[in-house]
C-alpha cells in the first residue's frame, strides 16, 4: 500500500494536473484521502468484527484492497485518483484487522510480544513499499505498477482466507449485538489515556516529515546528495522500530505495558532535542535511528493496554477508535509541522514535538498509578 508513494505526483500530472502547486497540493490530497475514510471506519469495521469475526474483516480488507489498487492503475483524470483513493480507506484496513485478531487471540501475558511481531511486519512493509515502488515504474510502467500491487495484494487475501484459522468460538466474537460499550469498560480513564497517546505518537512521527528534505537541503552542500540524504533519514526511524518492536514487546510483558510506554515517550523526546541543532546529515540519520528504536514498541504496549482493560465482547470496536485516533494523527501531523517549519523555523518543529512528547509521558505516568490502584 506504501509503493505509489515515489511516484504519485509523477501518477498526479499524467492525469491531466498542470503546475508545480497543483501537483503537489493534489498528490497531497490523493496521499491523505486514504488516512480520512480510514479513520472513519475504523471502528465500524471493528465492531463488526465483535460481531462476525475478525477473519471475516481481513478477507473483506484484502479483497477490496486488492480490487481498489488494480482500479486506480485504470484512473482517466484526477477525480478518479482521488476518489479510489477514498475508497481504498474504506475497503482496507487489513493492517487494523490484524491487530485486533492478535490481540485477542494472543494470551495476555504475551500480547505486547506478538503485537510488536505484527507491528515489525507491518513497517517492514512500510520500508520496503517505497523502495520497490521506487524502482518498478521506470521498468514495466506506472499502471501497471498498480496492477501488480494489487497482485500481491490479492495473495495476501489467498493467503487470509486459506491459512489463518479463527476458532468458531473465538474470544469476544457474538452473532448478537454486543450490549454496553464504552459503558461497560471499568478504567475509561486508562483507555482514554492510550487513544490520546496513539494520536500523539502517530503526530509526533508525521509532523517531521513535510521538513525534512528541506532540512537535510541545509545540511548538505551537495544538491544532488539531499534526496539519498532525506531517503536515508526518513528510513532510518523505520529500521530501528522494526529491529526494536518485538523485544521492547517481550520486555513490556515482563515489567509492564505503561513502564516501557512512559520511558519510550521520555527517550524519543530528548533525542529530538540534538535532531534540532545537528550539523550533518550523518549525525540526523543516527538520531533518527535511535529515536525509531525508542519508539518501536509503542504501539503494541498501546494495544496491550487496551486490550487489557477492554472486555472481549468490546475490543474490536474499542481498537477501531484506537486507530482512528492514529489516522487522526497521521493526518494532523504533516500540516501542523509544515505550518510551524513554514512561518516559525524547522528547529521549532522539532523542539514543539519533543515538548509534546515529553507531556505525553508525564501524562501517562498517571497510568501507571492509576493500574497500581486495581
Amino acid at each position: 500500500m506504501t509503493l505509489l508513494l515515489p511516484f504519485l505526483p509523477i501518477y498526479v500530472a499524467q492525469l491531466g494536473v498542470r503546475g508545480h502547486a497543483a501537483i503537489v497540493q493534489f498528490s497531497g490530497l490523493a496521499y491523505s484521502a486514504t488516512f480520512i475514510t480510514a479513520g472513519l471506519t475504523a471502528p465500524l469495521w471493528g465492531h463488526l468484527g465483535d460481531r462476525f469475526g475478525r477473519k471475516l474483516m481481513l478477507v473483506r480488507a484484502s479483497l477490496g484492497m486488492a480490487v481498489t489498487m488494480s482500479l486506480i492503475g485504470l484512473s482517466t483524470n484526477i477525480w478518479q485518483l482521488v476518489g479510489l483513493r477514498l475508497l481504498a480507506g474504506i475497503a482496507g484496513g487489513y493492517a487494523s484487522g490484524s491487530t485486533i485478531l492478535v490481540a485477542v487471540q494472543t494470551p495476555k501475558a504475551r500480547s505486547a510480544w506478538a503485537l510488536g511481531m505484527l507491528s515489525s511486519g507491518v513497517m517492514a512493509g512500510n520500508l520496503l513499499g517505497p523502495l520497490v515502488g521506487g524502482a518498478l515504474p521506470p521498468v514495466i510502467g506506472i499502471r501497471a505498477t498498480f496492477w501488480g500491487a494489487g497482485a500481491l495484494i490479492f495473495l495476501a487475501f489467498l493467503a487470509t482466507l486459506f491459512l489463518i484459522r479463527e476458532p468458531p468460538s473465538a474470544p469476544g466474537v457474538s452473532k448478537t449485538r454486543p450490549k454496553g460499550g464504552w459503558s461497560q469498560i471499568p478504567h475509561k480513564k486508562v483507555v482514554a489515556i492510550m487513544l490520546g497517546t496513539g494520536m500523539l505518537l502517530m503526530f509526533a512521527n508525521m509532523s517531521i516529515e513535510p521538513i525534512i528534505t528541506v532540512y537535510v537541503g541545509s545540511l548538505i552542500d551537495d544538491p544532488r546528495r539531499v534526496t539519498v540524504v532525506a531517503g536515508f533519514v526518513m528510513s532510518a526511524a523505520a529500521l530501528g522500530s522494526i529491529l526494536s518492536a518485538s523485544q521492547l514487546g517481550k520486555l513490556a510483558d515482563r515489567i509492564g505495558h505503561p513502564i516501557v510506554i512512559v520511558l519510550a515517550l521520555t527517550l524519543a523526546g530528548l533525542l529530538l532535542i540534538p535532531q534540532a541543532f545537528v550539523t550533518a546529515g550523518w549525525q540526523l540519520i543516527l538520531l533518527r535511528f535511535c529515536m525509531g528504536l525508542a519508539l518501536g514498541g509503542l504501539l503494541p504496549c498501546i494495544a496491550a493496554v487496551i486490550r487489557h482493560n477492554v472486555p472481549d465482547r468490546s475490543v474490536g470496536a474499542i481498537m477501531g477508535y484506537s486507530l482512528s485516533a492514529q489516522f487522526a494523527g497521521q493526518v494532523a501531523g504533516p500540516l501542523v509541522g509544515g505550518l510551524i517549519g513554514g512561518h516559525i523555523g524547522m528547529r521549532a518543529v522539532f523542539l514543539g514535538t519533543c515538548l509534546l512528547l515529553l507531556f505525553g509521558a508525564a501524562y501517562n505516568w498517571q497510568v501507571i498509578g492509576l493500574l497500581k490502584k486495581r
